[in-house]
């Protein structure tokens, strides 16, 4: 039965590190066009 937490549980952690790092990505652009304006 434990292939089914890995069945399930990887596809959901691969989905959560993609989301964070497309959240990361999108935190640095809105601070860089911030400092952009701020020039």
């Amino acid at each position: 039965m434990w292939y089914f937490a890995w069945a399930l549980g990887m596809p959901l952690a691969c989905s959560m590190a993609i989301m964070n790092a497309m959240w990361l990505e999108m935190r640095s652009d809105d601070a860089r066009r911030r400092n952009e304006s701020d020039l």
